[in-house]
């Protein structure tokens, strides 16, 4: 089963590169937004958002980080983001979560990419460069002028759109990866098994919201 995930995943984020004439990766990584349903020293069962129960090999250097939440008035200009968003018919982008990056993350995936949250959704990683006031059509928002390397995006912030944050969670791993627990999962078919390379989990059921 896990093998026809992973392939419908892996075409649907691939379709721009193939459209682009690139060639897809021969072992693709996934994306599993899902709830952990048992968990030991070896393994992990989530149940996955389209509801498919999927068992992973648990590395013992799986990387662990934890999300947690932060306030609309955490985004400042310099702040480095990555936003999930949904393109809008001015060009603008309407967010659906922000993640403020740690200084030490600042530069990870900078630019602008499909993204597999919604259909459609896209996926910014860039710096702040002018913020304001959103429209008067969002009231409480924020509009962002984001800068990456290769380009400009205006993103729009709802006031109830989720800001998060994430640290190093591995230290207390045993505490956060529990029966329950919110995780999105960065996963591989390794040796002919689905593996888990990273878990961003939320303590107490707060959820991952990218």
């Amino acid at each position: 089963m896990f093998k026809q995930f992973i392939a419908s995943v892996a075409l649907a984020a691939t379709l721009p590169l193939a459209l682009a004439q690139s060639p897809a990766p021969a072992n693709p990584t996934v994306r599993l937004r899902a709830t952990i349903e048992k968990i030991d020293a070896t393994s992990l069962t989530v149940r996955e958002r389209s509801g498919e129960v999927i068992t992973l090999v648990r590395p013992a250097a799986m990387d662990v980080s934890e999300v947690f939440p932060l306030a609309l008035a955490d985004i400042k200009p310099g702040s480095y983001i990555g936003t999930a968003a949904m393109p809008q018919a001015d060009g603008s982008q309407l967010a659906l979560e922000v993640v403020v990056f740690p200084e030490a993350a600042r530069g990870t995936g900078e630019g602008h990419r499909p993204w597999d949250l919604r259909p459609e959704s896209t996926m910014t990683n860039a710096t702040v460069a002018d913020l304001a006031a959103a429209p008067s059509t969002v009231p409480g928002g924020q509009k962002l002028t984001l800068r990456y390397k290769d380009g400009e995006k205006t993103v729009i912030v709802p006031p109830d759109a989720p800001v998060v944050s994430f640290k190093p969670g591995k230290a207390d791993e045993n505490t956060l990866l529990v029966p329950g627990a919110k995780v999105m999962i960065t996963a591989q078919e390794q040796g002919g098994k689905p593996t888990a390379l990273r878990v961003i989990v939320g303590r107490n059921g707060f959820a991952p919201p990218m």
